[in-house]
């Protein structure tokens, strides 16, 4: 399953909103196959921030692990976003190539 992340805005900020965005997903997620994984879209998404990403895809890696790829991007805030996250949980995503 595929997961354009714009559907919850252009700018992705606040922790608040992470926790919003990922409570309405939750039913989403409930559908999502064992064997199936979650492919994340940043593409459309202008700014994601630490806080909304943390609120997001930490729980999402903690329930999917290896199931959550996240898609290339170009964005910066995207890879900074990233690369402190992983810092900070000391857990990697596995980024599509």
């Amino acid at each position: 399953m595929k997961l354009q992340l714009e559907k919850f805005g252009k700018t992705l900020i606040s922790r608040e909103l992470g926790s919003e965005a990922f409570k309405a997903f939750q039913p989403t997620l409930r559908e999502l196959p064992k064997n199936e994984g979650l492919e994340i879209d940043f593409s459309g998404v202008f700014t994601l921030s630490p806080s909304w990403a943390d609120e997001f895809l930490s729980p999402l890696l903690n329930q999917l692990d290896e199931r959550l790829v996240l898609l290339p991007s170009d964005n910066l805030s995207v890879h900074a976003t990233i690369r402190i996250l992983e810092e900070a949980n000391k857990q990697s995503f596995k980024m599509q190539p």
